[in-house]
């Protein structure tokens, strides 16, 4: 699968613009660590890209991305990147064996604390934004209530990368690559 079958796939399945936006990042992320570590770019991309793409049609732990799996075996999507997209829920049973599963599990919900570090900044913008001003709204445990900080802290570790001295800067340079996709270029 190439990515404009990849998108074209997520814009079937997913209306939601954030959403879209989300995977988009982790996309981003993904080719970010893939490039770092002499990795195949398009098959961490497309990874990132698809990992979310049944969250509307199945939005509940139980369900998601067990029950997306089987679409895109149909739709041709490597097993490799259904095997990293089934690993990045850990209620599916599937470990995370891989560089790419664990970079995939380190990057998604970081790139969600992100974005809202972002969207509350006078400028809206990631191109000023700065690892410490991430830090200082994880402090603020009423910001982003319902982000799992301790996951996101244990994917990192998992993945093999400080949180705060390396992975939050890398994946905000990441998503500046793609700002103004992302509505987040002021």
């Amino acid at each position: 699968m190439i990515r404009e079958e990849a998108l074209s796939l997520v814009r079937e399945y997913v209306k939601n613009e954030g959403l879209v936006r989300h995977m988009l990042s982790v996309e981003a992320a993904m080719r970010f660590y893939a490039e770092k570590f002499g990795q195949d770019g398009d098959l961490w991309g497309l990874t990132g890209l698809l990992h979310d793409f049944d969250w509307e049609i199945h939005p509940t732990a139980g369900q998601h991305p067990l029950q997306g799996a089987p679409i895109l075996r149909r739709r041709g999507v490597s097993e490799v990147i259904v095997r990293a997209i089934l690993s990045h829920g850990d209620h599916s049973g599937v470990s995370r064996d891989s560089l790419m599963e664990k970079a995939l599990n380190a990057c998604d919900e970081i790139t969600g604390l992100i974005t809202a570090v972002a969207l509350v900044r006078p400028s809206k913008s990631l191109l000023d934004l700065e690892p410490a001003s991430v830090k200082k709204k994880w402090k603020d445990k009423a910001f982003a209530a319902g982000t799992d900080r301790a996951g996101m802290e244990a994917a990192a570790a998992e993945f093999g990368v400080d949180l705060w001295a390396e992975h939050v800067g890398n994946v905000i340079a990441a998503m500046r690559r793609i700002a103004p996709e992302l509505g987040l270029a002021g």
